[in-house]
């Protein structure tokens, strides 16, 4: 997978960043704005989406990103998991997914106890998974054009 112009890759070099940025912002507002941890996951995996159609990558590299990215969406499975069990042990409802964390003053950015911990997690996730998804179809699409 070709590269693109140099013009192409100094204009992502420098749009990337602030994509990856808002995707952030997105996760840690998505309590108090529409957003939250699918939405700016999304837009933070456009940001490495950009990279690698901007910059081209050899297939030996995108390999051990694939395996790195999958070992994060892993993990962060497993966080939102254990958060999530957190709940059921910590309430005295004893309910799976139960709020344990005291929900602060509304309208702030503490204010919705564990949900932006789990919007973190979920976003965190949703960007290696769809990141995954993408370069498992161009290391495919090199293979099968090989």
């Amino acid at each position: 997978m070709k590269g693109m112009t140099i013009i192409v890759r100094k204009v992502t070099q420098f749009i990337a960043p602030i994509i990856f940025l808002f995707g952030i912002y997105i996760v840690f507002y998505g309590h108090l704005t529409p957003g939250g941890g699918f939405a700016g996951g999304v837009i933070m995996a456009s940001a490495f989406i950009l990279q690698i159609l901007a910059n081209g990558e050899i297939l030996d590299k995108l390999r051990k990103e694939e395996s790195g990215l999958e070992f994060l969406e892993s993990g962060a499975i497993l966080g939102f998991i254990i958060i999530a069990g957190f709940g059921l042990i910590l309430s005295s409802s004893f309910v799976f997914f139960s709020n344990f964390i005291n929900k602060g003053v509304i309208g702030k950015l503490l204010s919705a106890g564990m949900i932006p911990l789990e919007n973190i997690i979920v976003g965190t996730e949703v960007c290696a998974a769809i990141t995954t998804i993408f370069i498992a179809l161009v290391v495919y699409k090199d293979e099968v054009a090989l």
